[in-house]
């Protein structure tokens, strides 16, 4: 079962807006294994220039599901995401249908929250091959010189070691132009 935890910005979630974001993300249901219950965050934005935004993130016990879509109706970016969640559930099954059982650590199940994906519903999915391995000397530093070192390699993202706490971190540049800093635990 999908509990909802809606919220709005410069957006007042109406009772037909909750309805249909609950009809229609409620639409994953399926997927997902009887007893496991999960909480589907949706945040719904309204820009000035009257641009909706609709962001939905499931975390499940072993994926993180999550969409966003901007579109000039509130109504078509939440069909959207959806779409893109379904994609990802499915996508998701189908790789975990895939590995080999004896590949999963002892105690672990993968994909137990899912419920099996029927043969019509696999996804065909591109090669997800790494054609390319690159070893890197984490140097301690703070997240300042990080992105300073990111903007000279000309990437979009970097991974150091803080000199402060000596976790390893990654800053990235966002699709704004600004940057973003993950941190590990």
């Amino acid at each position: 079962m999908i509990k909802f935890n809606i919220r709005g910005e410069n957006v007042e979630v109406t009772d037909a807006i909750r309805a249909y974001v609950e009809d229609k993300v409620g639409k994953l249901d399926k997927y997902f294994n009887d007893g496991h219950e999960v909480t589907a965050y949706v945040n719904l934005k309204v820009y000035s220039d009257k641009r909706a935004k609709v962001e939905v993130t499931v975390p499940a016990k072993n994926v993180t599901l999550r969409a966003e879509d901007t579109s000039q109706d509130m109504y078509s970016s939440v069909d959207l995401v959806e779409e893109k969640l379904e994609r990802q559930i499915r996508k998701y099954k189908t790789r975990m249908n895939r590995k080999p059982r004896n590949a999963v650590p002892t105690g672990q199940a993968f994909g137990d929250e899912f419920a099996p994906l029927d043969q019509a519903d696999e996804v065909t999915e591109e090669s997800s091959e790494i054609v390319r391995t690159k070893h890197v000397a984490l140097k301690p530093m703070d997240a300042q010189e990080a992105v300073l070192q990111m903007d000279m390699l000309g990437h979009d993202f970097y991974v150091f070691t803080d000199a402060d706490t000596n976790a390893t971190h990654v800053v990235y540049r966002r699709d704004d132009g600004r940057y973003g800093l993950i941190e590990t635990e």
